[in-house]
């Protein structure tokens, strides 16, 4: 059955104005304008926790081509508050596809905004900056549209881990893993996992489960005393969505962990960790979300090409002896990671998950076992 598309735009909250058609959902999409680079991967990008309240500009010519699968989800459902392509395909042509992309967004009620030029959109959010953004029907006031758009929150001082975080503790169930993709060894067989969800990305349990770890997810406000009373052999903070400071519950917790239990940061986690450090975080102009960003590490000068999701980074400034850089994007200098100098607390600001994107940084997940383990045997 053929979809309705009616006339709709993008509005920014500098008032540009980006005509499209749309397929809507119950409600106009209200939330933060930002762009993601990657070349496929939609699915996954749609349904990251991270991208809670934000408006997804695509980059990528032609979107919907792969369809849609149960096993690409990142999240029970689509997180993104919408969606803003230039070519729709019409159907799917993969034989891992069990539905399309229209279909699965018009199911979960998030609107989509076809025919735009997202390379007009991308540039003006490249020379201004991410911003609030509305997708209305086209005979939707402007005034009115622009007035919704500058009442929506800002992305700073938002803290939406706590909405994007489980409820309540829960043990993982590795028995879905599917072996071609997920290859089972059981280097980390035995160990027992927190990891503290402040939106997880469902393909960094995957990586954890399928090195042999049993892992229980923690909502984002689990106090260190319960963690450390958990029997657990280390710590995983999870990526996730908003402002990192404005979370002071989680930065307290990762406070009362550090040199007790081995920890490793995610995205949001490293931004938690630089907290919790001392360390400032601030907001990025446009941000890295993309599946293609340079990063060097520092100890070897190695060149790792990463997949990134973030809005905000860390301010190296007034970085004690006790705490060193280990990453740094090529592109804008800015940092990409952080250890202890002698204690097993690390972190990277890329998804070393991918999922999507390149695979080589899955190493870290490696790194956090053998630490689990030097910390068993000390």
């Amino acid at each position: 059955m053929p979809h309705q598309f009616n006339g709709g735009y993008l509005l920014l909250e500098d008032g540009a104005v980006f005509p499209g058609e749309a397929l809507y959902g119950p409600v106009s999409a209200l939330g933060e304008a930002v762009f993601n680079t990657s070349h496929s991967g939609y699915q996954e990008i749609l349904t990251d926790p991270s991208y809670l309240h934000q408006v997804m500009v695509f980059t990528a010519v032609h979107i919907g081509n792969v369809g849609v699968n149960a096993a690409d989800m990142e999240s029970p459902g689509v997180q993104a508050a919408g969606a803003v392509v230039r070519n729709l395909s019409p159907r799917p042509r993969n034989w891992r596809a069990e539905g399309d992309l229209v279909s699965f967004l018009e199911a979960s009620g998030v609107p989509l905004l076809a025919g735009v030029d997202t390379r007009a959109v991308t540039l003006h959010l490249r020379q201004r900056g991410a911003m609030r953004c509305g997708i209305f029907a086209g005979d939707t006031p402007r005034d009115e549209a622009l007035a919704r758009v500058l009442a929506s929150p800002d992305m700073a001082g938002a803290d939406l881990a706590s909405q994007a975080a489980c409820d309540s503790a829960y043990t993982y169930d590795p028995s879905a893993l599917d072996p071609l993709w997920h290859p089972l060894d059981d280097s980390g067989q035995g160990l027992r996992v927190a990891v503290l969800d402040c939106g997880v990305k469902r393909n960094i349990l995957r990586q954890l489960a399928s090195r042999g770890c049993e892992i229980t997810v923690l909502p984002a406000a689990t106090q260190a005393g319960t963690i450390l009373a958990g029997g657990y052999h280390g710590v995983l903070a999870s990526n996730g969505p908003g402002d990192p400071a404005a979370v002071p519950y989680a930065v307290e917790t990762i406070q009362g962990l550090i040199g007790k239990l081995p920890f490793f940061g995610i995205c949001l986690g490293h931004q938690l960790l630089a907290l919790a450090a001392g360390l400032e975080t601030y907001k990025l102009p446009f941000g890295h979300r993309g599946a293609n960003h340079p990063v060097r590490r520092e100890a070897d000068g190695v060149v790792e090409i990463t997949s990134q999701n973030h809005g905000f980074a860390v301010r190296p400034d007034g970085l004690g002896g006790e705490w060193r850089i280990t990453h740094v994007n090529l592109n804008d200098g800015t940092v990409e990671g952080l250890e202890h100098a002698a204690l097993p607390a690390f972190s990277v600001q890329y998804h070393p998950e991918a999922s999507p994107g390149p695979h080589e940084a899955f190493t870290y997940f490696d790194r956090f076992i053998r630490e689990m383990r030097h910390a068993q045997a000390r």
